[in-house]
């Protein structure tokens, strides 16, 4: 892929601490700032619907419970609407969901409560100055994972819900199933051939680092060590 390409492409892998790395489409300010829009639409839709229906019930309930209402209803849309759809099983408002977008942890997994609260608490101080949103965009342009404050504080990360976040790609497969040169106890047999079968979730770089580890088994160290390894689990595995 050119060099320009992959500036463009918000693709991004993240290795956890498992050893397994993911993918993660990362979304751009631009789709954000139009789902940002459809949910200041939405809330201001159903503000002018919930007015209109106290408008006709102000003669019963009279005008100041109104005023109270109302107040309450801009509270709870303005405030609390994000916060409880973000933490739901759902990972986004209204609008992150027309535009394809849901906010989840950098691990892939869904955000907790209190990250949701934070990162939608924060919102007002990535609109400062005068509600201009120029610390937010100034945040989000300038870290790779494209974050504003709020995400920053709350450990939290806007993607792409069409894509899902998968393994890197298949290991390597064994060329032919070779005997191990040494004899092998039970747990080290078991560790050869776990090793096998976790290589599809592993970066190449993890597979070499951990059949260094096992370089007194194998025989050898780096690519030739993870060869040896998947030859000799084959072997295992096959009983041959």
């Amino acid at each position: 892929m050119p060099a320009n390409e992959r500036k463009l492409d918000t693709l991004q892998a993240i290795e956890l601490a498992e050893g397994v790395e993911i993918r993660l489409r990362i979304a751009g300010p631009i789709l954000r700032m139009w789902a940002w829009i459809l949910d200041s639409i939405f809330i201001i839709v159903a503000i002018l619907v919930i007015s209109m229906i106290l408008g006709f019930a102000g003669m019963l309930i009279g005008g100041r419970v109104v005023q109270g209402v109302m107040m309450l209803t801009w509270f709870l849309l303005s405030w609390w609407y994000p916060v409880l759809f973000e933490a739901s099983k759902w990972g986004a408002t209204f609008g992150k969901r027309i535009c394809g977008l849901r906010v989840i942890q950098p691990s892939g997994t869904p955000i907790s409560m209190g990250q949701s609260i934070v990162r939608n608490f924060l919102r007002v101080i990535d609109c400062l100055p005068f509600y201009t949103c120029i610390f937010g965009l100034v945040s989000i342009v300038a870290t790779k994972r494209f974050q504003r404050l709020g995400d920053l504080a709350a450990g939290t990360v806007v993607v792409y819900e069409r894509n899902e976040t998968v393994p890197e790609g298949s290991g390597p497969p064994p060329l032919q199933a070779i005997r191990p040169h040494v004899k092998l106890a039970p747990e080290e047999a078991r560790a050869i051939v776990t090793f096998r079968e976790r290589a599809v979730y592993w970066s190449e770089a993890r597979r070499r680092e951990i059949a260094d580890h096992l370089q007194i088994l194998s025989g050898g160290n780096g690519s030739n060590g993870v060869a040896k390894l998947m030859a000799m689990a084959h072997w295992l595995q096959e009983k041959r």
